[in-house]
């Protein structure tokens, strides 16, 4: 019996690290890259507060946003910073050996991919530019939506998917009240 110190090379913790695994690493990877294009062409063309009508409801606009999602704790001195990027790197680094142990599955690591490379996309911009650069605005006559990236819409839809495979787990798992 191999233990994790003594695992042959790619085997550490006793799954196996295999071209699939490394095509999850590579679709973060992806998003990481879109993400931070997106964000170059947007900032190779506006000014900060600078906004573009797309349509009555869309409007391409250039903000930083130096908290978290809607601005959470964006009015604070600068320590969180700090904070949303030790955290994304936390999350990041747990959720790569979620899809690790998922690897085999399609959904599960799908979501964590897709976490892990707008977590990532967004750490970038905090370290560049100290705030995220968030550029897509919703809105209808005077109100809107909180502008975002496609980091944030990347988060978004793997916490969606996440969410759904373990409700849909749920469902399927028996209970011991009712054994199926």
């Amino acid at each position: 019996m191999l233990d994790s110190v003594n695992a042959p090379r790619g085997t550490r913790g006793g799954i196996p690290l295999t071209r699939r695994f490394y095509g999850w690493l590579e679709l973060a990877a992806l998003v990481i890259g879109l993400d931070q294009l997106t964000k170059w062409l947007i900032l190779s063309r506006f000014g900060l507060g600078e906004s573009l009508p797309v349509t009555d409801f869309f409007s391409l606009v250039l903000v930083y946003n130096q908290g978290a999602a809607f601005s959470f704790l964006a009015d604070h001195s600068g320590w969180q910073r700090w904070f949303f990027i030790a955290l994304a790197l936390g999350i990041s680094g747990w959720l790569a050996t979620m899809v690790r142990r998922h690897q085999h599955e399609v959904v599960l690591p799908l979501a964590f991919s897709l976490i892990i490379g707008g977590a990532l996309g967004n750490v970038i911009d905090r370290f560049v530019h100290g705030a995220v650069v968030d550029f897509l605005f919703f809105h209808v006559g005077r109100y809107g939506w909180p502008a975002f990236n496609l980091a944030d819409s990347a988060i978004t839809l793997g916490v969606g998917l996440m969410l759904w495979a373990q409700f849909r787990a749920a469902r399927t798992t028996p209970s011991p009240e009712n054994p199926s």
